[in-house]
């Protein structure tokens, strides 16, 4: 059916989904409103990690061209990282350690931002794409410092950087999505909406206001949690609606594989923002107002 090259990124990265939801589900049924959305960003956000994980452990000589010149023993950098994704994924499904996996996971992206992708933009600064990937990037580290954040007093500071962090990548998606709608929606990437997709400018437009609403609430921390997690829920939406169905009309190698990776590229974006959501002020309303039950279940947390 699948090489494996698609196989086990693919396997790796629903299983971790499944334990993730798993993991979850005293949270979901003791939760209210939209609480109950918020408390399965770490499963997605695990299933991101745990498919690019297994990515890196299939594919050692092709990531290993990417490592920079300067590093010596590309391969082992390769290994080393993508240990890193599944161990971290494995953190998030067994909900321990998370401030400390969410910390490091948060130090392993600003390492590929700053060594990997923000040269290439610099490189290209017309290259709008380029732009993309560094922000996409720098939004999921900012969602696992906001996370670790939420977990130790002596950690506050790492909130607000994590707001900000994605609030910037939040604003230029939505301008991207507004000035090139034929983009699918989410992370504005290359891929053009598939043709099946009806009303795809609708799908970005509406991808923006969200975007864009969930920016300026979170840089002015107001309503901020209940817009996250709005936006999370949409992005997992799309993860389903309009990337999941990709694996069906693949007919190669290279297309599974570009289907396989929008599709957990975007639930990792899902998952980072609804961590974010998570580290945000509650809102009191009775609507979103989050149970005495799920408030107890979440203090029992995490201690390192």
């Amino acid at each position: 059916m699948f090489s494996h090259y698609i196989f086990w990124p693919l396997f790796t990265g629903l299983v971790f989904l499944i334990l993730g939801l798993l993991s979850a589900r005293h949270d979901f049924m003791a939760a209210a409103g939209i609480e109950k959305v918020i408390v399965f960003g770490r499963a997605f956000a695990a299933a991101g990690l745990a498919c690019f994980g297994a990515e890196h452990m299939v594919n050692i000589g092709p990531f290993g061209q990417m490592v920079p010149r300067w590093l010596p023993f590309h391969p082992f950098w390769v290994v080393f990282f993508g240990l890193a994704l599944l161990a971290s994924a494995l953190s998030l499904v067994w909900n321990r350690y998370v401030r400390l996996s969410s910390t490091l996971t948060a130090v392993m992206f600003l390492i590929f931002v700053l060594t990997l992708h923000l040269p290439g933009a610099i490189a290209s600064p017309h290259d709008r794409f380029g732009w993309t990937v560094v922000l996409r990037e720098t939004s999921f580290a900012a969602g696992f410092l906001a996370f670790a954040g939420a977990h130790a007093p002596r950690s506050k500071l790492l909130v607000p950087i994590g707001r900000v962090g994605m609030a910037i990548p939040f604003l230029f998606f939505a301008i991207m999505h507004i000035l090139h709608p034929q983009n699918a929606p989410g992370v504005p990437l290359e891929k053009l909406s598939p043709p099946w997709l009806f009303w795809p400018h609708v799908w970005a437009t509406v991808t923006a206001i969200l975007l864009a609403i969930a920016a300026i609430a979170v840089l002015v921390n107001w309503k901020a949690r209940i817009a996250t997690a709005c936006l999370g829920l949409w992005m997992l939406l799309l993860t389903v609606v309009v990337y999941a169905p990709m694996l069906i009309p693949a007919k190669d190698g290279m297309q599974l594989i570009e289907a396989v990776n929008y599709i957990f590229d975007t639930a990792l974006f899902a998952g980072a923002i609804l961590l974010l959501a998570y580290a945000l002020p509650e809102d009191k309303s009775p609507r979103f107002a989050e149970s005495p039950e799920s408030r107890a279940s979440r203090t029992k947390d995490l201690v390192v």
